[in-house]
């Protein structure tokens, strides 16, 4: 059966269609031209697309990163994950509370999130960072994922290395984090480690 997608196809540096797959066929595309269908959030190479490499007989090459997350993107991203993870921490002991007329069990549950909230961010950024997208929360909303050096998915053990060794960054501040201003790939220190880099998702 043959798939129903219709593609944007950019012509000269212009978006043009929705085409078929059999139009498609008729401009003999190449693997590094550039297409989207609508549920797609940004173009892509017709090598980094599976319908079409089976179709159209295409390898998936080997993409290597070239647009790195800056420092403040990076600084913006991990503040909004300390947000969304404090927040639900919050609001859960909050509600737990409630329910909890001892006023000692009260502080217990107060002070414990000054443990809690770390260590669920920590397992959050673990997770989020070795799944399909790559990312946090944050790093979504900023448009950033992680990658290794080949621009592909890292793996949970890579992602659990990565995130240990930020204890390294966070205890050399000034050599951890500021590394990223002196180097092409603008990668921390923790990222050296973990052989990983932070990236944009490519805009068109």
């Amino acid at each position: 059966m043959e798939p129903s997608n219709t593609y944007i196809l950019v012509i000269k540096g212009k978006p043009q269609g929705p085409f078929s797959i059999e139009q498609l066929k008729e401009f003999n595309i190449k693997p590094g031209d550039f297409l989207k269908t609508a549920a797609m959030d940004d173009y892509k190479e017709a090598h980094e697309i599976a319908e079409l490499r089976q179709l159209l007989g295409f390898k998936k090459e080997a993409l290597i990163p070239q647009y790195f997350a800056n420092f403040d993107q990076r600084l913006m991203a991990s503040a909004l994950d300390w947000f969304f993870v404090s927040g639900v921490c919050i609001i859960i002991a909050f509600m737990a509370v409630l329910f909890i007329d001892d006023k000692a069990t009260r502080l217990v549950i107060a002070f414990s999130l000054l443990v809690i909230i770390p260590l669920v961010k920590f397992v959050y950024h673990v997770v989020a960072e070795c799944s399909v997208k790559q990312a946090t929360y944050g790093k979504q909303i900023l448009k950033i994922k992680v990658c290794d050096m080949q621009g592909e998915r890292i793996s949970f053990g890579r992602s659990l290395g990565r995130n240990v060794a930020k204890l390294f960054s966070v205890l050399t501040f000034l050599i951890g984090y500021l590394l990223s201003f002196f180097n092409k790939q603008q990668q921390c220190l923790h990222d050296m480690i973990a052989g990983t880099l932070v990236m944009k998702d490519r805009l068109f």
